[in-house]
C-alpha cells in the first residue's frame, strides 16, 4: 500500500486526491505549533503560570474559551478531523505528540514546564511523557481531542500510534492512560500502533506485538540509534546511512516478526522515494505499506 505522511490540515483535501491508500503518519506537532501555540500544561495549570506576559498571551489566545483546556482539544480535534474527513474511509494513523523537551519549551509557557536536558533526542519524549506526572494531564488533552474525532465527529478511520516506546511495560502504561481518558483499545474498532524506531522495538517485536495492533518503522531514528549517530551533528552526520547493513537487518527483522505475528507494518521515511533499491528491499521483504510526503508520492510509486 502507498500512504502519505501529512501534518498540515489545510492541504488535506487536495492531498486526498492522490492515488494513495490513506495516511500512514499524521504528525500532531504541526497543529500544536501553528494552531495551538501554547504548551498543554500551561492550559491545564494556567493559574500557576509565573510570568505575567506569558499569562496575558495565553489569555489573549484563549479568550473565547471559559475552560482553557477546551481551547487545546477544540483546535486539535478540528485539525485532525479535517484530515480524517478528507481521506475517509481510508485509514489515517495519528502519531501522538513527539516533541522533545527543547521543542516543547519553545511553545508559549513551555519553559516553565520543561526540564533542561543535555540530549533531548534520547530524553523525555514520546511514550515516557504520557504517564509521567510532568505531562500526564497534557496527554489527557490529546486523548480527549482524539476521542472527539472518533466518537463525536464519527471519524472512526483514525488509528492512533505511540512514538518512542522503549519497553512493553511502558506501552502497557500508555494504554492504561488512554483507557482512563476514553480511548480503550478495541472499543469502536480503535487500533493502537507503535513506532519501531528504537532497537528494543525490533529485538522485542514479538512482545510488542502482544499489546499493539501494528507497527510503523521510523527509519530516521532507527538509523540514528542503531548506528549511534546524531544526524544533526556536522561532524558525524555524513555517516548517517539508512542502507547500512546493520540498519537493513533491523528493518528486515522487524518486518519478518510483524508478519509472523499477523500484524501490519509500514515504513515512513524519505529513503524509499530517494533510493529505488531501498524501496525494492522493502517490497521484497513484504512490508505492508510505505508512506511518503506529498511531493514524493509519484517517485515513490514509481520505485515500488
Amino acid at each position: 500500500s502507498v500512504m502519505m505522511i501529512l501534518a498540515n490540515p489545510g492541504s488535506a483535501f487536495n492531498n486526498a486526491l492522490f492515488p494513495v491508500d490513506g495516511v500512514g503518519l499524521l504528525r500532531l506537532e504541526f497543529a500544536i505549533n501553528t494552531a495551538i501555540k501554547i504548551h498543554p500544561m500551561a492550559l491545564v495549570r494556567f493559574d500557576e503560570i509565573e510570568d505575567k506576559d506569558i499569562s496575558d498571551e495565553v489569555k489573549k489566545l484563549t479568550h473565547l474559551y471559559s475552560d482553557k483546556k477546551d481551547y487545546f482539544t477544540d483546535k486539535l480535534s478540528m485539525a485532525v478531523g479535517m484530515i480524517a474527513a478528507a481521506f475517509y474511509p481510508k485509514d489515517v494513523i495519528v502519531r501522538m505528540s513527539d516533541f522533545k523537551t527543547n521543542e516543547y519549551a519553545d511553545l508559549i509557557g513551555g519553559s516553565q514546564f520543561e526540564a533542561d536536558e543535555e540530549n533531548p533526542m534520547v530524553g523525555f519524549r514520546g511514550a515516557s511523557r504520557y504517564y509521567h506526572e510532568r505531562y500526564r494531564e497534557g496527554f489527557a488533552l490529546e486523548c480527549e481531542a482524539m476521542r472527539i474525532v472518533r466518537e463525536i465527529m464519527g471519524l472512526d478511520n483514525v488509528k492512533l500510534m505511540i512514538p518512542f516506546c522503549r519497553t512493553t511495560g511502558e506501552g502497557e502504561k500508555v494504554l492504561e492512560e488512554m483507557e482512563k481518558n476514553g480511548l480503550k483499545q478495541g472499543d469502536n474498532g480503535l487500533e493502537v500502533y507503535v513506532m519501531t524506531e528504537i532497537p528494543s522495538n525490533v529485538i522485542s517485536a514479538k512482545d510488542f506485538a502482544k499489546i499493539f495492533d501494528g507497527f510503523s518503522i521510523g527509519s530516521n531514528d532507527l538509523t540514528q540509534l542503531t548506528l549511534g549517530i546524531d544526524r544533526d551533528s556536522e561532524i558525524v552526520s555524513r555517516q548517517f546511512n539508512e542502507q547500512d547493513p546493520a540498519v537493513m537487518e533491523m528493518i528486515r527483522s522487524a518486518i519478518k516478526t510483524a508478519g509472523e505475528e499477523g500484524k501490519e507494518i509500514g515504513l515512513c521515511g524519505q529513503a524509499p522515494s530517494d533510493i529505488p533499491e531501498f524501496a525494492q528491499f522493502l517490497v521484497e521483504n513484504k512490508i505492508n505499506s510505505i508512506s511518503f510526503k506529498p511531493d514524493a508520492i509519484a517517485k515513490g510509486i514509481k520505485n515500488i
